[in-house]
């Protein structure tokens, strides 16, 4: 998996509900032609819940979406592709203003 773009937001909880930050990313991704999740037709999209507190960053929760259709695909990420999703989150949720 390639990450090609990326938009980042911080999430508001104006309730202080939440404890620690939450931050939405939406990655552009590809797909290397073996993967199950390739097919010619669409392109994908990552959309990302980072949740980042004094003692840990972690993600919270991802949706595979198809960006022609916006539907959402019903795919797990594998450990070393989740692995690369944290790793690009804790490097750009940052910066944000």
């Amino acid at each position: 998996m390639k990450i090609t773009s990326y938009e980042v937001d911080k999430l508001n909880d104006p309730t202080g509900i939440i404890t620690g930050d939450r931050y939405e990313f939406l990655l552009g991704i590809e797909v290397p032609e073996d993967d199950e999740l390739y097919e010619d037709e669409y392109s994908l999209d990552l959309r990302v819940i980072l949740a980042v507190s004094e003692t840990e960053e972690r993600v919270l929760q991802y949706h595979i979406i198809n960006r022609t259709s916006g539907k959402v695909l019903d795919f797990a990420l594998e450990d070393e592709e989740e692995a690369i999703i944290l790793s690009f989150c804790k490097e750009h949720y940052k910066e944000v203003i």
